[in-house]
């Protein structure tokens, strides 16, 4: 079992840069790949990126590539996604992820794990 929970969300202008956290607790944390979905109200949660085990490879959703990075530090069993360059469209409520496998993924279904999320909204 892992335990995950956001931390970082909040209100910054169109332009800004915002970084996310997930902390984890439970076992075996860095044989997990990871990720970050996002949801806005009425919709389904989409793909923003992921990560491998060991720290690679990393995809990330066409909207947010070169403006998006996921990192992780499996020492201190966490990871992170640094935003840059925010747009309002990327205001939704963002979620992290983890699945039992070491290959990352891009469908929300092959997830196990999820946080509860954490608002992020970007003024225009």
């Amino acid at each position: 079992q892992v335990y995950l929970l956001e931390s970082g969300g909040g209100l910054v202008q169109a332009g800004q840069s915002l970084t996310l956290s997930c902390a984890a607790s439970g076992r075996s944390f860095n044989t997990h790949a990871l990720g970050w979905f996002r949801q806005v109200p009425g919709k389904g949660r989409t793909f923003v990126g992921t990560i491998g085990m060991y720290g690679a490879p990393t995809y990330y959703a066409d909207s947010v590539k070169g403006r998006f990075t996921i990192t992780r530090d499996d020492t201190l069993n966490r990871f992170s996604l640094q935003m840059t360059d925010l747009k309002p469209e990327d205001t939704a409520t963002y979620y992290c992820a983890a699945r039992r496998a070491s290959t990352p993924g891009v469908r929300s279904e092959l997830f196990d794990y999820w946080g509860r999320g954490t608002q992020v909204t970007v003024s225009s």
